[in-house]
């Protein structure tokens, strides 16, 4: 008859005491977006899938705002903090002005509409589908449970020539204080 050992594998998918084990280390917490990084070069969605913006390359020159925000028609987000930028008198003096979401790019156009019909204020609303922008920037916080994904934390940042000036993130991630425009305007 056969050896019961020619039938098991060579090796064991179960961890061992000889079994390396990786984890991932980092002797510093994670560092948010700050002072002088640059834009990611990555391309976020305007009104459909097929419209794609990249900041990195929109922002290369003259000034700029970034406002990030956790969720498309919230409620702090539509009735406070994006209606606080389109409202100011100083927004035309921030440069070329986006608001970033991970949502998809028909929410985003479809928000926009609700809050600037008119287009008005010259903001630009940009969908980050997959939160590879608000990854590379590390403001991304997990918001599954109750919106369904990964999220983005609420921030605004100011830039000039491609490199972060200010940057805000709210530190509950999505309280609107910091961020707001009556302090980066």
């Amino acid at each position: 008859m056969f050896s019961r050992s020619l039938f098991r594998p060579a090796t064991s998918l179960r961890p061992t005491s000889l079994t390396p084990r990786f984890r991932p280390f980092s002797s510093t917490s994670a560092i948010m977006v700050k002072q002088g990084d640059s834009i990611p070069n990555i391309d976020l969605y305007e009104d459909s899938p097929g419209n794609k913006v990249n900041l990195a390359k929109e922002l290369s020159s003259g000034k700029g705002l970034i406002i990030g925000v956790p969720a498309a028609f919230s409620p702090s987000c539509s009735d406070t903090h994006i209606p606080g930028y389109i409202a100011n008198d100083k927004l035309k003096s921030a440069g070329k002005v986006f608001v970033v979401s991970v949502n998809d790019a028909f929410v985003m156009k479809a928000w926009a509409k609700s809050l600037d019909e008119s287009k008005k204020s010259g903001i630009r609303f940009l969908a980050d589908p997959s939160g590879e922008f608000t990854r590379a920037w590390d403001v991304e916080f997990d918001a599954a449970k109750i919106l369904g994904n990964n999220r983005s934390k609420r921030y605004a940042v100011t830039t000039e020539d491609g490199k972060v000036v200010k940057a805000s993130v709210e530190p509950d991630n999505t309280g609107v204080t910091i961020s707001a425009a009556e302090k980066m305007l």
